[in-house]
């Protein structure tokens, strides 16, 4: 006997009451159409991804809100600084030093007669550029040498493996003292190669456990019984899959790239005058903290409160992305 297709089989679809009832096909397929059904959605409804869903808690978590705006309102002084203040930071008048807020300058002056307000404002823009690119810098890096030591294995998994230990027992801050003291130039990049260099062990290691982790998945062993190409696998199957992990913790290091930036200069091998930087003025406030304490307080505050956005920000964003803490 030809057994029934299935448009003329039942199918079953659940009460609600722990029961189930038996539906034609067509009537199942429209229940699944209606909002509200078992699908669990309308015409439109579509499996969500990791990233969908992250999303989601992301924009109803109110830390991640919170840490969001702070890091907009600092990407936008950092590109256009004067749409909050027409002063130079590099203008500055010793009759004027150590003097407290006046008209117009309402974080006072710091030792060298420069208005703090000014200066801090600059400031964010060297914080802002080094954090973003020592970050994209360190991820891209590690990213890269780790996944293709997860994925390949061997002798070359191996070899970075004892070459991140390496790296791993070097000090930064004292690695920063000997490296950068040589530097003459004063732009960032040198402490961006700096943190790069330094950086990029923790996010190979992130990188080669989860693509590991990843590799092993049924979809990868289905792809690669197909014929996929390595390139294939790793770029098209596994990356997509692992890179969660990088993210978080790209994230929450950018606001410690941020703070190491600060205490270099601080030491006065990071970035040097005439450069501003909020390092810098701490460092030239702190003798005269007694005197003009206003002039350490206002660029020490806009750190702290800069590198608490960015870490704020990191562990919303593990706490979407992390599927155990849901």
């Amino acid at each position: 006997m030809p057994e029934p297709s299935y448009e003329s089989r039942g199918a079953v679809a659940g009460t609600g009451m722990g029961g189930t009832m038996d539906l034609a096909a067509g009537e199942a397929a429209t229940l699944e159409r209606v909002p509200g059904g078992p699908a669990g959605g309308g015409p439109d409804s579509r499996p969500r991804s990791l990233w969908s869903d992250a999303w989601r808690d992301l924009r109803r978590n109110p830390v991640f809100l919170l840490s969001a705006l702070v890091i907009l309102f600092l990407v936008f002084i950092s590109l256009w600084p004067s749409a909050i203040t027409s002063g130079n930071p590099l203008d500055c008048d010793l009759a004027k030093a150590q003097d407290g807020s006046a008209p117009g300058h309402p974080f006072g002056f710091d030792g060298q007669g420069c208005d703090v307000y000014t200066r801090t404002v600059y400031g964010a823009r060297t914080s802002v550029t080094v954090g973003v690119c020592a970050t994209l810098g360190v991820a891209l890096l590690g990213s890269v040498l780790g996944g293709l030591a997860g994925f390949f294995g061997g002798a070359w998994d191996a070899v970075l493996s004892r070459i991140t230990d390496v790296f791993f027992a070097i000090p930064v801050v004292l690695g920063g003292l000997v490296l950068l003291s040589v530097v003459t130039s004063n732009s960032v990049w040198p402490v961006v190669g700096f943190m790069v260099l330094l950086g990029w062990p923790q996010i190979s290691r992130i990188a080669r456990g989860s693509v590991i982790t990843a590799r092993q998945n049924d979809y990868v062993q289905a792809a690669r019984a197909l014929g996929a190409s390595p390139a294939r696998l790793l770029l098209r199957h596994i990356a997509p899959n692992a890179i969660a992990p990088v993210i978080v913790v790209a994230t929450i290091a950018l606001g410690t790239y941020i703070s190491l930036e600060a205490t270099l200069s601080y030491l006065g091998v990071g970035l040097k005058p005439p450069s501003v930087s909020w390092g810098i003025d701490i460092s030239a406030a702190s003798p005269y903290i007694r005197n003009a304490p206003h002039a350490l307080l206002w660029p020490s505050g806009a750190l702290a409160i800069t590198v608490l956005a960015f870490i704020m920000l990191g562990d919303a964003v593990r706490d979407a992305l992390d599927p155990k803490l849901r």
